[in-house]
């Protein structure tokens, strides 16, 4: 198993923030903020499952093919090969925390299906 990611990795894109808080050889933790009026884009991973923990705000997350609202304090679980994206309709910033696990940690393992922003 490996990650490309160290702690302290950070990235600024078109719908927030996010920045590395933990890694080893099998899992990476991120903290990721998303804009008021942001979406990420409609994506799936080959290689790695991720778990979501909302801290702040409110989401509307895309799990397959279901829309669910989460909330400060509720989590989700996206297996490797699901598509997925997080949304924030509100005023204030959503932040959460994403725990990835699998056998390639990596930027590249992502499958962008549709993005607001052109990069699919």
């Amino acid at each position: 198993m490996a990650t490309t990611y160290k702690r302290g990795d950070h990235d600024t894109r078109p719908w927030g923030t996010w920045e590395v808080l933990e890694t080893a050889d099998n899992y990476c933790v991120k903290k990721i903020c998303v804009t008021p009026g942001s979406i990420l884009s409609l994506q799936l991973h080959h290689h790695r499952s991720e778990h979501w923990i909302i801290v702040e705000g409110e989401a509307v997350v895309t799990l397959g093919d279901d829309k669910i609202i989460k909330k400060a304090n509720e989590a989700v679980y996206i297996p490797a090969e699901t598509k997925h994206r997080i949304q924030n309709n509100t005023n204030r910033d959503v932040i959460f925390i994403e725990v990835q696990t699998g056998d390639n940690l990596d930027e590249n393992d992502i499958v962008r299906l549709e993005d607001k922003y052109g990069r699919a």
